[in-house]
């Protein structure tokens, strides 16, 4: 994101120079750079003051009445929340202190059936991290989803664990799976054990998709057998992702989509993060061309010649 924005100031800076008159070429390059990183770096100072002063990020209690999971993973809330165990069959959560322990009562549930199907494969306790805000709602850092509590991190370190107490479980040691040239897994931490739990979590009914680092499914492709891929449908490969695996319910039945409340706070800061109002597709039901753009004129200029 910070690349995108660097290029597009610097397009715009490069098309206010010609309408002016004068080319950049005559300004001192590192002087037009020097500027625009400074315009992306406010920005992104100015994004993250905005995330910090969330009052999603302040609620420390779920609120009350039924569970609902509101919204979009990535635009959505979330009503009634459930606070997963600090401990529990197979897993133990970490990261207490950041209050994201919090999901539907679905997705506990799901964490603890692959906690105990983790412990009957001869698998050691995994480690569970972020899940949802105690209200969902949009994170002041580190996650563009989670925000309706059917999200969940699960981290591939299976190794045996100290018994730590939950404040003692900050900072523990999550090495990647992933070899620093970011194309292979590292054989010596990924295997058999990691394999297993991927496909203990893909076989629950409930997960919709599995994000994992593309270097671990293109690894998967090529280790399993055809006739052992058939989970491998759920898991999308996405860059990050490489020390943990995030699992994404399917939304409950019975959470519809509508407005969110804000948990205490103004909010006046803040988008609207669920809307009920049905997005207008954007590609033609005919041709399936998709409509605007600044090609259009050209296509239909096409379409009059051919006729």
């Amino acid at each position: 994101m910070p690349l995108e924005i660097y290029l597009i100031l610097r397009s715009a800076v490069r098309r206010v120079s010609k309408d002016a008159g004068w080319c950049c070429k005559h300004i001192s390059t590192l002087t037009v750079e020097a500027t625009i990183v400074a315009a992306v770096i406010s920005t992104l100072a100015a994004t993250a003051a905005v995330a910090a002063d969330s009052p999603w990020s302040t609620a420390r209690t779920p609120s009350a009445g039924p569970a609902r999971a509101i919204g979009g993973p990535a635009s959505g809330c979330l009503a009634g929340a459930a606070a997963l165990p600090a401990d529990g069959v197979g897993f133990s959560a970490i990261r207490l202190s950041r209050h994201r322990n919090f999901g539907h009562p679905d997705t506990i549930a799901f964490v603890e059936r692959l906690g105990k199907a983790a412990q009957q494969a001869g698998l050691a306790p995994f480690y569970v991290g972020d899940m949802a805000q105690p209200r969902g709602g949009p994170m002041s850092s580190g996650h563009g989803s989670h925000q309706n509590g059917t999200d969940v991190d699960i981290w591939f370190n299976l190794d045996a664990k100290p018994n730590l107490a939950p404040e003692a479980r900050e900072e523990v040691d999550l090495p990647s799976m992933v070899l620093a040239n970011k194309r292979d897994v590292d054989p010596e931490r990924f295997g058999r054990r990691q394999v297993t739990l991927l496909r203990l979590a893909a076989g629950d009914a409930r997960v919709d998709r599995i994000f994992v680092n593309p270097a671990i499914k293109r690894a998967l492709c090529d280790q399993l057998a055809p006739t052992e891929r058939g989970w491998l449908h759920r898991l999308r490969p996405w860059y990050g992702h490489d020390e943990h695996f995030h699992v994404r319910l399917y939304c409950p039945a019975d959470s519809p989509p509508s407005p969110c409340p804000l948990p205490g706070g103004e909010g006046s800061s803040l988008l609207k993060v669920c809307s009920t109002t049905p997005r207008r597709s954007r590609r033609c039901a005919g041709c399936g061309l998709r409509r605007g753009g600044p090609w259009r004129g050209r296509y239909r200029r096409r379409a009059r010649r051919r006729a």
